[in-house]
């Protein structure tokens, strides 16, 4: 199995800074090629959500060089990932809050992390930046921890009513800004000529699933200019329609 990779962010039509922070690596190792990507959407005053997003990136970047070469010479286990996983979050959650104390400030983000292997995906989420699967259909695979999302589970909203309230952007833990984090954590069978995408909150708000899948599903998808340009095209229609927020999307096509 291959991997096309394309990555899109947006300051958006009303933040003078983009606090959303990427990345994403495609590499060979012993038990083939696999794909690194990650989403962090920042939150706090000045320019701190860009520091806290970043933190995270380089955190899972420096995962990706010195620990993913040795676990990938044998096929991933999902146990020990998820452990590695959560022990980033965990210290980076604490190196933010002092570094927050000191300052006098509130910062923090969300994280969309996805390793693709050649059989498995492996998904980590903390807040509502979303990873999605298109293939057929477009599909949620994390789920948004969110006010709006908790009174939806507990029968108390509707979806229609979370879209429209104040609140929906209201998250119930974030790295650096919570006591402690818990991430959810997710893996599945990988599907060939199928649509990976990472997204913070701004790239999805004001757009539809179906509009989604008309843009970026894989049939759609053929190259990777044509990934950026129908990225590019949902951002455009995010900012028509008035989104406030930074707009990041990172997507890969697996064939």
């Amino acid at each position: 199995m291959n991997f096309i990779v394309s990555a899109s962010t947006d300051v958006g039509i009303t933040k003078k800074n983009n606090q959303d922070s990427l990345s994403v690596k495609v590499l060979n190792t012993p038990t083939g090629r696999m794909v690194f990507a990650i989403v962090c959407d920042g939150m706090g005053g000045l320019e701190k959500g860009e520091v806290a997003s970043a933190t995270v990136i380089k955190a899972f970047e420096n995962w990706l060089l010195n620990r993913l070469p040795i676990l990938s010479t044998v096929p991933i286990h999902s146990d020990q990932l998820r452990e590695e996983w959560q022990k980033i979050v965990t210290d980076i959650n604490e190196k933010i809050k002092a570094y927050g104390k000191r300052q006098g400030i509130n910062l923090g983000t969300t994280a969309a992390v996805l390793l693709l292997t050649q059989t498995e995906y492996y998904i980590m989420n903390v807040g509502d930046s979303r990873v999605y699967e298109i293939y057929d259909k477009t599909v949620q695979l994390t789920n948004d921890q969110t006010f709006v999302a908790r009174e939806i589970a507990l029968g108390r909203m509707t979806p229609e009513q979370a879209k429209v309230d104040s609140r929906r952007n209201v998250l119930l833990q974030c790295i650096g800004a919570s006591e402690n984090v818990y991430p959810d954590f997710f893996v599945n069978r990988v599907k060939q000529n199928a649509v990976y995408l990472l997204c913070s909150d701004g790239f999805r708000h004001e757009i539809t699933s179906e509009e989604i899948y008309h843009y970026l599903n894989p049939s759609q998808l053929i190259n990777q200019g044509m990934m950026t340009n129908n990225t590019k095209r949902l951002i455009e229609l995010n900012k028509q329609r008035q989104e406030t927020d930074n707009i990041t999307a990172l997507l890969v096509k697996t064939y």
